[in-house]
């Protein structure tokens, strides 16, 4: 509520309260750190997936960007549980995204260049199965399970998959060509009906419009719901979970689980991590009880 208050206070200080209005569910939805200028602008300036000290951080953390909702509150835990690490750095996007960037060493966004390298990259177990050659330890931490978001009441009355194959359903999707979800989503639409319903959502319905590929899937997929450029959208259950937490317009349509799929989320310590001993110290945390709540509280389960 404190970045909404923000992002609406620029928009009236700029003297267009429609702006705010236009952007009034714009990320980032969480609390921003304290700082003596506070200049996220909806539209403009808003960096969402960027979290904590970039300036000589004592740990980095890569999350795969569907946790976004946990950061806060677990960085919190873990410099209470770890008080000599005050500075910290974690990023939030797409997986593959930041599999590009370990691979790479750099990320660019907008003007700004990271070449920072993470002491933690968490993904789910496929990916990390395929990186293990980075990783000095791994560890398994949470788990997910799939749930369909569409907007406040419902109006198409979609009731489950089959429906998003609907033609008058417009559907915000994972792209499975950089997200993991997309895939599973896509496995998903098999067990519920068929290869069939799978070509209509993923071929027939991109070709015709009625079908959206997200870039950012863990941001895109609510604020087009939110914003009514889409009815639906398959999302992992802890986002649609956060979104009504925070009393966002939307509804949680559950999927049964003879359609569903788990997912379970790991984290990799890099073999070359720069922070070794807080990187191995935060690994440690992630098996705590006191993570397992926070991961809990926001629609996960835990070992």
């Amino acid at each position: 509520m404190k970045q909404l208050f923000t992002g609406i206070f620029f928009c009236m200080v700029l003297g267009n309260t429609v702006k705010a209005q236009e952007y009034r569910f714009d990320p980032p939805w969480n609390i921003p750190p304290e700082s003596k200028v506070l200049f996220t602008v909806p539209g403009v300036d808003n960096v969402p997936d960027l979290f904590g000290d970039i300036n000589d951080p004592q740990l980095v953390l890569f999350f795969a960007g569907n946790q976004f909702m946990c950061v806060d509150e677990l960085l919190t835990a873990f410099k209470k549980a770890y008080p000599q690490y005050t500075r910290i750095f974690a990023e939030t996007l797409p997986p593959g995204v930041l599999a590009k960037q370990i691979e790479g060493g750099s990320l660019t966004m907008g003007n700004m260049r990271i070449t920072l390298k993470p002491d933690v990259y968490t993904a789910g177990k496929t990916r990390i199965d395929e990186m293990a050659d980075l990783f000095a330890d791994t560890i398994a931490y949470a788990y997910n399970k799939l749930a369909i978001m569409v907007q406040k009441n419902n109006p198409k009355r979609i009731a489950g998959l089959k429906d998003l194959g609907r033609k008058d359903v417009l559907v915000a999707m994972p792209n499975p060509a950089f997200e993991g979800i997309g895939k599973r989503i896509e496995a998903a639409y098999i067990k519920a009906g068929g290869k069939a319903l799978k070509k209509t959502i993923m071929e027939d319905k991109v070709k015709a419009g009625t079908t959206r590929l997200t870039q950012i899937h863990h941001r895109q997929t609510p604020m087009w719901v939110l914003y009514e450029k889409s009815d639906a959208g398959p999302v992992w259950y802890s986002e649609a979970y956060y979104q009504k937490l925070i009393n966002h317009p939307v509804e949680l349509v559950p999927i049964p689980d003879n359609e569903n799929i788990q997912a379970t989320y790991m984290a990799g310590l890099l073999k070359n991590a720069p922070h070794p001993i807080a990187a191995k110290e935060f690994m440690e945390f992630l098996k705590s009880a006191a993570a397992k709540a926070v991961y809990r509280k926001y629609g996960f389960t835990t070992p």
